[in-house]
């Protein structure tokens, strides 16, 4: 009976030595975690970094800059710096231009004339930036969404349009969808530009499957 109580207390002991060394790995690994896992800091530091609509309101409606560089039909850069770096890029509200791709293999049809269209029209012009809060003055990529003036009181996003340069995007909802499904109807019926010979295989994709559902068997 002694023996058993002995060895019971033995068991006892180590039981609870286990348990110590246990708990005290757990600890670790929650401190650990609330370091490098779970903090917000760590988790989301794009988010944490990213401007508000105030800020960039404050820092960009209604003033004015000049295009230093056109990157495609739907994305320019402005002679003011912006999250580190020298020009601040900016995507052209409710527009959608084909893309010019990493390679000639992948560039979509009228991607070249789209470029060429926005740099005609805006590259080395001053023009003047509106947001529109509706949609947010950021995109996924923290380019700036904006509506750009031109000097003589045209919007570059409407000029494109009408020239059938880009499509009207749907996928995102701005103050004036509307109106830019309307000029791209006028674009479309007028054949100017893109219009004049795309078919619904070099649209974008997003505007296919779009295209798809509402014509069956497209």
């Amino acid at each position: 009976m002694a023996r058993r109580r002995k060895n019971n207390r033995a068991l006892s002991r180590r039981n609870r030595a286990v348990l110590i060394g246990l708990s005290l790995i757990g600890t670790a690994l929650l401190a650990w975690l609330d370091r490098d896992v779970v903090s917000p800091r760590r988790s989301a530091p794009s988010a944490a970094r990213a401007p508000t609509f105030a800020a960039d309101a404050a820092r960009y409606e209604g003033r004015t800059f000049p295009v230093v560089k056109v990157v495609d039909g739907d994305t320019l850069h402005l002679d003011i710096g912006d999250l580190g770096g020298a020009t601040t890029k900016v995507r052209l509200l409710g527009i959608d231009a084909p893309e010019m791709g990493t390679g000639t293999g992948d560039r979509m049809y009228f991607a070249d004339e789209a470029t060429a269209c926005a740099r005609r029209l805006a590259l080395g012009q001053r023009v003047t930036v509106y947001l529109d809060e509706r949609a947010g003055s950021r995109d996924r990529y923290q380019r700036l969404l904006a509506y750009l003036e031109l000097p003589d009181g045209r919007f570059l996003n409407e000029e494109l349009l009408l020239q059938g340069c880009v499509y009207a995007d749907r996928r995102f909802r701005h103050s004036y969808y509307q109106k830019y499904l309307q000029l791209e109807a006028a674009a479309h019926s007028a054949r100017h530009g893109l219009w004049k010979a795309v078919t619904p295989e070099q649209m974008p994709p997003w505007l296919q499957r779009r295209e798809s559902k509402a014509t069956p068997g497209l």
